[in-house]
């Protein structure tokens, strides 16, 4: 089975798994189709992160982040006058793209599996739909309509992503051709040409002549990680989430924070509360603490000891809303997963960080560069300053759970600050309260904190809620704003879980364009 919030992805890896491939290489299919099919969200120019569970070894972390380039540091940018540094254009691309170098590190470990099926049929689906269109979606749409006044004069991003110089219509047919050639490119001369091939002299090039600090020595120097996953105790469960740059750290520690709450059961006052209050303590430890871990003062796990997260939770009132200062910046991304046959399991995120990231496109390869690197600060006494070979600081990170009675989760969700929110809010109320899969997914959600380039770092709650909860959540000081049903905002979540008997279950966010699709 795979997930995805556009069904093309899914039916890319569904094909896949079909055809005899494994949870690995369908997962490669479906990030390529997706890369497509949602350019605003994900890219080739952009970062990804894996967690890999196979029956019997410990789960697998690949850290496909791109660091700094050599030439970006805190004068490159002071010198020019900037006291932040730019979101959008040359000057907000400045990592190294890790994405492709990603589904290399999978693929190795996928040939190790036993994975057989060559990169001319991972590709196929994703090279189909470059070439031949994609019909826009309203996601699409109304991300480039509100973000053409800051990106329409970016290098590249009108030629690209405007039909006659208006912003597509929804359903209008996309064509991505330069990207066809690029994948059609990759397949023939391996994905490693990204970084030390003709690929790369073309995009170094491209970048270059933009003004991007990238330049060829940063692609060549880049490679993926093989790291091991961060790990708590959950109500019995244990569940994983990648470590930092990320901020996987705190989702385990919302979640473990929560857990300890007793919350009795799920959608009264008790349940969003302490969800919200959960996340504040997490928020805190994460906007102090995680960085590039080389720069990191004290290891992530040791935030995630159990004397650490009773204090936090017992720190917690549990009627009234502790103040919440400014959150960190949005981000726009795309989670997914796959299962296979053989009890293997893949959860995936991969992101261009704001929507359509720098705006950049590259003129020879028609790849979109992204922003990530704008988390850095300019301040060289911040946890996260600017420094070359450095790694950002990461919203995105994939999750995955192995359950008390044999099963597996692996679950997740696209939306910067709502990731660990909505992250915990599926896995609570499916595995700890019994819902459904997709009604845990479907079901209304909160955010606390920005995403999608919203300025407000307030509670924003979906009307499905029962008015009654929504006026004590005001009552005990939150800051709320309703919001509408099935609010994007929210993020597009998703997520499988493997029974101890081969079953699998699969649900998909109706606030998306995706599907769970198995067979």
């Amino acid at each position: 089975m795979a997930t995805a919030p556009h069904h093309q992805a899914a039916r890319a890896g569904l094909r896949v798994l079909e055809d005899g491939g494994n949870a690995i290489e369908a997962m490669v299919a479906a990030a390529a189709a997706i890369a497509v099919a949602y350019p605003h969200m994900n890219g080739l120019g952009g970062d990804n992160f894996w967690l890999i569970d196979v029956p019997g070894e410990a789960p697998i972390g690949i850290d496909a982040c791109g660091v700094a380039a050599a030439q970006a540091d805190i004068d490159f940018y002071r010198d020019q006058g900037f006291e932040t540094i730019p979101t959008r254009g040359p000057l907000a691309a400045l990592t190294a793209a890790g994405s492709v170098s990603g589904w290399e590190q999978a693929l190795s470990l996928s040939t190790r599996l036993g994975g057989r099926l060559p990169l001319t049929r991972l590709m196929e689906d994703a090279i189909a739909l470059a070439r031949d269109g994609i019909p826009v979606t309203d996601t699409l749409h109304n991300n480039t309509a509100a973000k053409l006044p800051d990106l329409k004069d970016v290098p590249g991003f009108a030629e690209t992503f405007l039909i006659g110089g208006e912003v597509p219509a929804r359903g209008a047919r996309l064509r991505l051709p330069l990207l066809a050639a690029t994948l059609e490119h990759l397949v023939g001369a391996g994905l490693d040409d990204f970084y030390r091939g003709d690929l790369a002299r073309s995009m170094a090039r491209d970048l270059e002549a933009a003004g991007s600090p990238l330049g060829l020595a940063d692609l060549e120097a880049h490679k993926a990680l093989t790291v091991t996953p961060l790990d708590t105790e959950v109500a019995g469960h244990r569940v994983y989430n990648l470590p930092p740059p990320t901020q996987g750290l705190a989702s385990l520690m919302l979640l473990g924070i929560f857990d300890r709450l007793g919350v009795a059961r799920a959608e009264g006052f008790d349940f969003v509360h302490g969800l919200v209050e959960s996340s504040k303590q997490a928020f805190r430890v994460r906007d102090a603490h995680v960085s590039d871990p080389k720069y990191m003062a004290r290891p992530a796990e040791s935030f995630l000891a159990p004397d650490k997260l009773d204090r936090m939770a017992a720190a917690i009132d549990r009627r009234r809303a502790a103040p919440w200062p400014d959150a960190t910046p949005d981000g726009d991304t795309v989670w997914l997963a796959v299962m296979d046959g053989e009890g293997r399991s893949v959860s995936f995120i991969q992101s261009l960080y704001w929507e359509f990231g720098s705006g950049l496109v590259l003129p020879g390869s028609g790849i979109v560069w992204q922003n990530r690197g704008i988390s850095f600060s300019l301040d060289p006494a911040h946890h996260n300053g600017l420094m070359p070979g450095r790694r950002p600081f990461h919203t995105i990170q994939p999750a995955l759970a192995r359950l008390s009675d044999g099963r597996v989760m692996a679950y997740g969700t696209m939306g910067g600050e709502g990731q660990p929110q909505t992250q915990a809010a599926v896995f609570a109320r499916h595995v700890l309260y019994g819902q459904d899969l997709q009604d845990a997914v479907a079901a209304p959600r909160w955010l606390l904190g920005r995403t999608w380039g919203m300025e407000a770092t307030n509670l924003k709650i979906e009307n499905r809620f029962d008015p009654a909860l929504i006026e004590a959540l005001r009552g005990a000081g939150h800051d709320v704003e309703v919001v509408g049903p099935y609010e994007e905002i929210m993020g597009h979540a998703g997520a499988l879980v493997r029974h101890a008997d081969g079953l699998i279950e699969g649900a998909s966010d109706p606030r998306s364009d995706g599907a769970a699709m198995g067979f």
